[in-house]
């Protein structure tokens, strides 16, 4: 499973993603609209930043966070993926 799809199996990153598939986002807004800490929510966006599914930008003295769409795509596919898998005509026994 790759580090983008672990990331989203989170719940407050679903949040954030979806938060963020409205409008790009400083983490003052984030913080404000979900109802959850700064410490926590800077947390999230450095998971989802090195899962490869955010990008950040300087505005000033604001940082603004925007999704990476094609990223998104690629793990929307690999979770796609998992119901395409061979079905088995029985089952593995116990040990």
């Amino acid at each position: 499973m790759s580090p983008a799809v672990r990331a989203v199996a989170d719940p407050v990153r679903w949040r954030i993603l979806g938060a963020l598939a409205a409008e790009d986002l400083c983490v003052c807004h984030l913080t404000a609209d979900l109802g959850l800490a700064q410490p926590l929510v800077s947390h999230h966006l450095r998971v989802l930043r090195e899962a490869g599914l955010v990008e950040a930008e300087r505005a000033g003295r604001w940082t603004y966070y925007r999704l990476r769409r094609a990223a998104l795509a690629a793990a929307a596919r690999e979770v796609a993926g998992l119901g395409r898998g061979t079905a088995r005509a029985g089952r593995r026994p116990c040990c």
